[in-house]
């Protein structure tokens, strides 16, 4: 079966404008295009299609997609076990984030006392989870399981107060990057205050601190797109300014 773009729009809830938009960067070219200069897509496509849809609903972005599916080794199988998974997870995490919220209603009514722990439940166990998602395979390769586990553990266990800082640390060694790279130097005293506010900020992760593994986790920002991206999007750079400035920070070389 062969459907024209409009066809496929409406079967695959996509705008037309997004199906163009996919021809246009190469990431879903349609099967032909006829004498009149209508975009016909097939079987191929429409599976095609829904692995896109897959990813983008997993927060991946289009220029990786495109290197994902577009490989010879790509396994369709593979790839929608992987998306189960994926979307299982992220279920759970929802679950529990709406039974927080829940809770906190009936907080709210008067039905139910919640406690400042219970509140920020939901919020842990989601940020755990999603780390594990995303980064646990690495994490277990570079650092022990008892080390990552300890790390859970003791996000599990952190009070609202310790939430609330770690969050705002997180965004402080953004900010701070951000100011740093104007300087071009990653051993300046800007870049240098924010390799300190990310050691502090690992506090409320790791049990223990050293500068080798900080130094580890700083190539690891480089040597791994995810993180990668994370931080290029203070500014075009940042993770290989971040690195660079904590190899400072630690006495550590490249």
């Amino acid at each position: 079966m062969e459907y024209t773009i409009r066809k496929l729009s409406q079967t695959a809830g996509v705008s037309t404008r997004t199906l163009r938009y996919y021809d246009e960067i190469g990431l879903l070219k349609p099967a032909r295009v006829n004498s009149s200069g209508y975009r016909l897509y097939g079987s191929k496509e429409v599976e095609l299609l829904q692995q896109i849809l897959f990813y983008r609903e997993l927060d991946v972005s289009l220029e990786e997609i495109k290197k994902i599916i577009s490989a010879p080794s790509f396994d369709v199988k593979g790839a929608l076990e992987e998306h189960r998974a994926k979307l299982l997870a992220k279920r759970n995490r929802l679950d529990m984030l709406i039974e927080n919220v829940d809770k906190t209603i009936e907080n709210t009514d008067g039905r139910t006392m919640m406690s400042d722990k219970e509140r920020f439940e939901g919020f842990k166990k989601s940020m755990v989870e999603e780390n594990e998602r995303q980064y646990g395979e690495e994490l277990r390769q570079k650092y022990d399981k008892e080390t990552i586990d300890q790390s859970n553990q003791k996000v599990l266990q952190m009070t609202e107060a310790d939430y609330n800082e770690v969050e705002r640390l997180g965004q402080e060694v953004l900010e701070n990057l951000k100011e740093a790279m104007k300087t071009g130097d990653p051993g300046s005293t800007a870049a240098q205050k924010t390799a300190e506010l990310h050691k502090r900020w690992l506090g409320y992760y790791w049990n223990s601190y050293s500068k080798e593994a900080h130094a580890g986790l700083a190539r690891m920002y480089v040597d791994d797109e995810r993180f990668a991206v994370y931080y290029d999007k203070v500014e075009q750079g940042g993770a290989v300014f971040l690195r660079d400035a904590i190899l400072s920070y630690t006495g550590m070389e490249l």
